[in-house]
């Protein structure tokens, strides 16, 4: 997943406008990669709960470029979004290669996290896959030919 971020800023970089008072001439560039990782990572790590991860990342971006750059950077980061989220769907256990391994979204009876790693796919692990929804996985079954 660190190549779809690294895409992301590679393009964009040399539009960033950097700030006049910053003497390194390099804030607003660390601010820019500093966004796509993050929103390349949640993306990996909790994609089902990022509703619209191209929009959120270009709103928080768009700041650090010129008004008639904007829409280039919004295609750029719409692309390679696109792009993730069809790698993640194809290969869903690689997704998290380079990040935080993939952890169960359920909790013990202590009230500690689930430490197990979750079905590919999925967000529970074997022993808590009864808190699927069950809705999602009528609407991923295809129909049954009459």
């Amino acid at each position: 997943m660190y190549n779809f971020s690294r895409t992301i800023y590679r393009e964009l970089a040399p539009l960033v406008v950097e700030d006049r008072r910053d003497p390194t001439e390099c804030r607003n560039k660390q601010a820019v990669l500093d966004a796509c990782e993050t929103a390349i990572g949640r993306l990996a790590y909790d994609g089902r709960y990022f509703a619209r991860p191209a929009r959120s990342l270009f709103r928080e971006i768009r700041s650090h470029f010129k008004v008639s750059d904007q829409l280039y950077v919004w295609r750029v980061v719409e692309r390679n979004m696109e792009l993730a989220i069809e790698f993640m769907s194809r290969y869903p256990t690689a997704a998290a290669v380079d990040g935080p391994p993939r952890r169960c979204h359920a909790y013990t009876r202590q009230g500690d996290p689930c430490q197990r790693a979750p079905l590919p796919g999925r967000d529970y692990c074997p022993s808590h896959k009864i808190f699927e929804d069950p809705f999602e996985e009528e609407l991923e079954r295809p129909a049954a030919v009459a």
